[in-house]
């Protein structure tokens, strides 16, 4: 899976202060990263990927 080396990064609506998620799209994936160390890798998730776990979420399947 090939990575863009410059995701627009954006924070998470729910960001404490001890904890933050950022997520960036690129061309080809939907990366996630802690905030708090940015140089790490990210996760990187396909968009189908991403999208069940967005329907998961809504429909309650974390709770």
């Amino acid at each position: 899976m090939k990575i863009n080396t410059t995701p627009q990064w954006q924070k998470s609506s729910y960001c404490g202060t001890n904890a933050c998620v950022e997520v960036a799209q690129t061309s080809d994936a939907i990366l996630i990263r802690d905030s708090k160390n940015p140089q790490a890798a990210p996760l990187a998730f396909t968009t189908d990927e991403w999208t069940a776990f967005i329907k998961g979420v809504k429909a309650g399947e974390f709770n």
